[in-house]
């Protein structure tokens, strides 16, 4: 009976304790609760932070740091801005975003290449259209000018010519800048050639003073004389932009180690350090050219030279100031493009500048010691073509009496004489530069001359209005075919032989004189 009492207690002490266990289990259950959802709410917010945080960085990738990525393709000096929150930078997001960055420049680099050769492609047809239209118009003008004799239409054909030349290399380097060939195949032909035939392209070709420096012969082998010529011209058409209307622009033609250098220095107002730089990337030719790198309108003159110092292997600088105080710009053509032609077989044009140079003197061997010295003829020296206004002209006729002599029939004979040296030209550095207004007049005044010799040709037969024949003898009044007049006293005549070989600087006299149909000797000078 004692036990039942005590099995009582103790299943009640053993209840307590199990409800006091449980109950404590219940509140560490409760805490545990209570501090996971704590922290599910701290990650919670979080997590907002952190989306709030993406979601503005995306936005501002989007606004501000793509646009900024995509300018920078076209403009290097255009600065990408950071994500918003500096501690991004590095992390795998940061990292993330940076490429989606190179991602969007090179996409747009190469949409941007496609959609500037489209451009290249369309533009270098057209021009090639056009190229074929103004080279049909110069071939007309040119026609026209040798069929007509008006001195006036004559001038006014040259200036329209001159016009069309200046659209003509426009439209050239426009193709050159687009991909095409320069257009143009020639043969080897002296380096001053090609300078001044780039020169005349110019409209302010007057204002260009050129120093020929180089030995004579110097040339330029065939598929370099048209790049030369388009890079000159460019050249000189910047220098004359960018200079004062009353300034001159020199050019100078020197030798060097590589090859042969052309000098251009102009009086403008120069460039600042990053126009300088700019340019010289352009002439250098080493980066791909694009349209849309040129302005609006694109200014193509630059980006042409590139294009062709990388084709052609030549080497153009922009970088130095001009001791005038503008840009000096140096072209050097490297010795594996320069050849040599013979300047007595083939000479410069004769609007060329001569050479500065002089050959230098042959010297004869010295003997070998103990042999005796070998006697050696000088020969004669060459009959010198008389010019066309020079001493003879100027003679008197008692000075032309001095140098004839008594025949064994009486009637006096011309002798045979040495004529003098013609006087050497000035060069050509001194001689204003010859206007097309000054050639036009040439021209006709050689025009009028012929038609003024055809009208006043000799009858059939020989017989003239005033009694004297063309073969030389006296009609009835004792009168030479060469007397002075009606009333002038007799003249003797000797034989009329070709005149010698008339060079490029007298070719303009010689043409004169022979359209005025006179008579010359052996000597080139005017039959007495």
């Amino acid at each position: 009976m004692t036990a039942l009492p005590d099995l009582a207690a103790g299943g009640l002490a053993l209840g307590t304790l199990s409800a006091f266990a449980l109950g404590g289990g219940l509140l560490r259950l409760r805490r545990r609760d209570a501090r996971r959802r704590a922290e599910i709410a701290a990650l919670r917010t979080q997590l907002d932070g952190s989306l709030r945080a993406f979601t503005s960085e995306v936005e501002h990738l989007a606004a501000r740091r793509v646009p900024a990525a995509a300018r920078q393709v076209t403009h290097p000096h255009v600065e990408v801005p950071g994500p918003l929150q500096p501690l991004t930078d590095g992390t795998p997001l940061g990292r993330a975003l940076d490429d989606v960055l190179v991602a969007v420049q090179s996409e747009v680099a190469a949409q941007r290449t496609r959609v500037d050769a489209a451009a290249q492609a369309g533009m270098r047809g057209a021009t090639r259209e056009i190229q074929a239209a103004l080279y049909r118009l110069q071939d007309a003008l040119r026609r026209l000018q040798q069929r007509y004799d008006d001195p006036e239409l004559a001038q006014t054909l040259f200036a329209l010519d001159h016009e069309n030349e200046q659209s003509l290399r426009r439209a050239q380097v426009a193709a050159v800048v687009c991909g095409a060939w320069v257009g143009l195949a020639r043969e080897e032909s002296h380096l001053v050639d090609a300078v001044t035939g780039g020169q005349a392209r110019l409209a302010g070709y007057h204002r260009v003073t050129v120093h020929n420096h180089l030995e004579p012969g110097t040339a330029l082998v065939s598929h370099a004389v048209e790049p030369v010529a388009i890079i000159v011209a460019e050249l000189l058409d910047n220098a004359l932009r960018h200079s004062a209307p009353d300034t001159d622009v020199v050019v100078s033609l020197e030798h060097v180690h590589h090859g042969v250098c052309v000098t251009i220095d102009d009086a403008g107002l120069g460039m600042t350090e990053d126009e300088r730089r700019r340019a010289q990337r352009l002439v250098a030719g080493d980066d791909p050219i694009l349209l849309t790198d040129l302005g609006d309108p694109p200014r193509m003159g630059l980006a042409a030279i590139g294009r062709l110092t990388r084709q052609f292997d030549l080497r153009v600088d922009v970088s130095s100031a001009s001791p005038y105080g503008g840009v000096r710009a140096v072209l050097r053509v490297d010795s594996h493009l320069l050849s040599r032609l013979d300047p007595d077989e083939k000479p410069p044009a004769a609007s060329a500048p001569r050479t500065t140079r002089r050959p230098a003197p042959v010297r004869a061997a010295a003997p070998a010691p103990g042999s005796e010295p070998t006697p050696t003829t000088v020969p004669a020296p060459a009959a010198v073509p008389a010019p066309a206004h020079g001493y003879d002209a100027e003679r008197t006729e008692s000075e032309a009496a001095g140098h004839q002599g008594p025949a064994e029939d009486g009637l006096p004979r011309r002798r045979r004489r040495t004529a003098a040296a013609a006087p050497r030209p000035a060069p050509a550095a001194d001689r204003p530069a010859r206007r097309p207004e000054d050639a036009a007049a040439a021209l006709g005044a050689l025009q009028a001359g012929t038609a003024a010799a055809r009208s006043a040709a000799p009858h059939p037969g020989g017989q003239h209005d005033d009694g004297t024949t063309d073969s030389g003898t006296t009609d009835g009044d004792g009168r030479g075919a060469e007397g002075a007049g009606p009333t002038g006293p007799t003249r003797p005549t000797g034989p009329t032989q070709p005149a010698g070989p008339a060079g490029p600087a007298d070719h303009d006299q010689r043409a004169g004189r022979s359209s005025a149909h006179e008579p010359t000797d052996h000597e080139g000078g005017a039959a007495r």
